[in-house]
Order: structure tokens, then C-alpha cells, then sequence
């Protein structure tokens, strides 16, 4: 069986698109109305900007998010997947290639998404560390140490792979733990430069933003399994899948558990779309210890 999976924000890359674009009609009419769509020509961010001007939040999430779709999309009849999952922001895509979403909607969401995370993180200013080497618990144990201590927020984010865990929360709360868990025997604990607290109760205020205009949209049964980020499992009622992507900016995306699931339910393969190999590295990782 066969897994599509799509990456999130920080998979971007200056030049992702250009060859699409420039190869196949379907990725140039997908590109130009998602121009019409969201009011500038975010193709040529994607196509000719420098890095700094693509790591713009609300740049980040819908480039990343159209060259995820429109990958997907110019597949073809070649498309045929068992199940699908994406990290973070991913799921947006996952959603979209799956038929759930149409693509349309998918990236009036998106940018809906990151319009409001960009103003949370100006509202409530935070950050993520990634941390390795360490057991989850451990990391788990000191967060909430550090938020009685400190009466600041701190949570494990995401749960990526074995060994590889990313906090977030208010900047001050970050790097007592992250100075916590280097004592505890962290191989690292590396502030990441990013612009906040995604996936905690930092982003409160977009979550309700984004609830608005989820309420507003249409959703459909995908045509095959969607495994969410909030609780790792397979999901094909709409109401359902809505709920999850509510609730995902401020909870945690277990990654781990998702693909581990996915396995269970007989993924042998696993083909990312998107710009860059991360997911398929994470992938790697957790299947070794299964």
C-alpha cells in the first residue's frame, strides 16, 4: 500500500516551483489561479525571491502548500493513494489531494491560516527549540516543570522521529528548558529560527480564526484515509477531520504516531510531495524502530 505524504513549513526552498511551472501546463494553471486567488504573484517569490522573503510566514505556508498540491496534481492517473498524512500545515495539502478539500478552498485556508498565525506570533511573541537524544518523557517532565516554575508556557510541539523532539512557548520558558535538558543529557537543544510558538497555546488567536473559516467551508469524504497530526490516527468523516485541523495549531503533531499507524494499517511505501526530503528522513527513522 502506498502513503502520500506533504510537508510543512521549513521545507521551503528559493526556485521551488520553476520547473513545474515551466514543464506542465497543469502546474502553470494551477499557479496562475492561485496568483488570482490570493492577490499577488506569490509565483514570483517562489520562482526568483531570495530566501529571506520566502520565509514570510504568509508567503511560507501557501508556497509550500501549492508546489505540495500541484506535485500531487500533476501526477496524474499515477495518483492512487491508500492513505495519505501531512506535518503541520501538510495536512492542508494531504486534504486537497485526497478530494476532501477542493483547491480552491484548500489555499483560501491556508492563507486564512497564516495570516492569523502571523499575527499571533506579533501578538505573543515565542519560539521552538529542537531537541535530540533524549527520551520523550524526559522532555515532557521539564516542560511542565519549567511552566510551574516559571508560570510561562512550554510544550513538546512536534514529535517527529525517535530521538527528535521540538518544544515550543514564550521565548524565556524555551530556554529554560532548553538549558534543562542540556544538563539532562540533551545531544542538543537548539532554539530554531522561526517566527513563534506554533502548535501551543500561543496560537489561540488564530486557532479561533482559523475555527471561522473552516465553519465557512465545505468538506467531503476523502477518497482514501486521512491520518491527522492531533492524534496520530485515520480519519474520512468530515466533521472529524475539521475538528482536527482546528484543534492542531495549538496542539501538538505527532508525527511518530501517525506514520507508525500507518504502517500498522500497511503502508509499504511512501512517496513525499513536495519541496525537499524531510518527511521521507523522518520516515526513515521511525521505521527503523518498528
Amino acid at each position: 500500500m502506498t502513503a502520500y505524504v506533504f510537508p510543512g513549513q521549513g521545507a521551503q526552498q528559493p526556485g521551488m516551483g520553476k520547473d513545474l511551472y515551466a514543464q506542465h501546463a497543469t502546474a502553470k494553471d494551477y499557479f496562475e489561479r492561485a496568483n488570482d486567488i490570493l492577490g499577488f504573484r506569490i509565483t514570483d517569490i517562489m520562482f526568483d525571491g531570495t530566501a529571506e522573503a520566502l520565509k514570510q510566514t504568509r508567503v511560507t505556508q501557501p508556497a509550500v502548500f501549492l508546489h505540495s498540491v500541484i506535485t500531487a496534481r500533476c501526477m496524474g492517473d499515477a495518483f492512487q493513494p491508500d492513505m495519505v498524512g501531512g506535518h503541520s500545515l501538510g495536512e492542508f495539502s494531504a486534504l486537497v489531494a485526497a478530494g476532501a478539500l477542493t483547491f480552491e478552498d484548500g489555499l483560501r485556508l491556508v492563507a486564512a491560516r497564516a495570516t492569523a498565525m502571523q499575527q499571533a506570533c506579533e501578538a505573543c511573541p515565542g519560539t521552538m527549540a529542537a531537541i535530540t537524544n533524549l527520551p520523550d518523557d524526559i522532555i515532557e517532565n521539564t516542560c511542565q516543570a519549567v511552566t510551574a516554575d516559571m508560570g510561562k508556557v512550554v510544550i513538546p510541539a512536534n514529535y517527529n522521529c525517535p530521538g527528535q523532539l521540538v518544544i515550543s512557548g514564550e521565548v524565556a520558558a524555551v530556554e529554560e528548558a532548553c538549558t534543562r535538558l542540556k544538563a539532562a543529557g540533551a545531544k542538543r537543544a537548539l532554539i530554531l529560527a522561526v517566527g513563534g510558538a506554533f502548535h501551543s497555546p500561543l496560537m489561540q488567536s488564530a486557532k479561533e480564526e482559523l475555527e471561522r473559516a473552516i465553519a465557512a467551508t465545505p468538506f467531503h469524504a476523502p477518497q482514501c484515509p486521512v491520518y491527522q497530526n492531533v492524534d496520530g490516527c485515520a480519519h474520512t468523516d468530515p466533521a472529524d477531520i475539521q475538528q482536527g485541523l482546528i484543534a492542531q495549531l495549538t496542539s501538538s503533531v505527532r508525527w511518530t504516531t501517525e506514520v507508525t499507524h500507518m504502517v500498522e494499517a500497511g503502508a509499504t511505501d511512501f512517496v513525499e510531495c513536495g519541496p525537499g526530503k524531510v518527511l521521507t528522513g523522518l520516515i526513515s527513522k521511525i521505521r527503523a524502530t518498528l
